[in-house]
């Protein structure tokens, strides 16, 4: 396991205006592509989820599968997908949660949790907590228990956290 050394946020690119002006972009693909931060940021959240008795990790799409599959693996659970609506083959439950201007949807498969497990929710980001709320909606529905959140980065001034209040809420890098 990991003995924390090694800086994760140096290998996070700040992009300036992407995908619009005004926003400053945290690209997660440098720390990815580097074997070394990639197997210290999986060995953090796993030694996060250790102790947790994880039975289900469940990652958002596209970016909370990449992390999320390899923390499930290291953790001896399984994994979960939450997607966009219309992406998944089977029946599904969904859970909505607001955008900026509108709302927005995501689903996972009717069986994708079973009452009594518990599970961890991965995203490489919170932000404003919308979807994180919604992943918890989803595994509540579903008679799962969230025994943890943990996120790749976590941007603070947009207060996320507080939509989670009463969730373990880890974050590897805040901004």
């Amino acid at each position: 396991m990991s003995d924390g050394l090694i800086d994760l946020a140096a290998k996070v690119r700040a992009i300036p205006d992407f995908p619009k002006e005004g926003i400053l972009f945290r690209d997660i693909m440098p720390l990815l592509q580097d074997p070394t931060t990639l197997r210290e940021a999986v060995d953090r959240i796993v030694e996060y989820g250790t102790g947790k008795h994880v039975d289900i990790v469940l990652g958002a799409e596209a970016r909370g599968f990449i992390l999320g599959a390899a923390v499930a693996y290291g953790l001896g659970a399984g994994f979960v997908c939450a997607r966009k609506p219309g992406k998944l083959p089977f029946d599904t439950v969904s859970a909505e949660y607001d955008l900026e201007y509108g709302t927005d949807k995501l689903e996972v498969h009717a069986d994708a949790v079973t009452p009594g497990q518990n599970v961890l929710i991965h995203d490489d980001l919170l932000a404003t907590g919308g979807t994180a709320r919604a992943k918890i909606d989803l595994v509540e529905k579903l008679g799962g228990k969230v025994v943890g959140m943990a996120f790749l980065i976590e941007l603070a001034g947009l207060k996320g956290r507080e939509k989670l209040q009463g969730y373990d809420v880890f974050s590897l890098i805040t901004y």
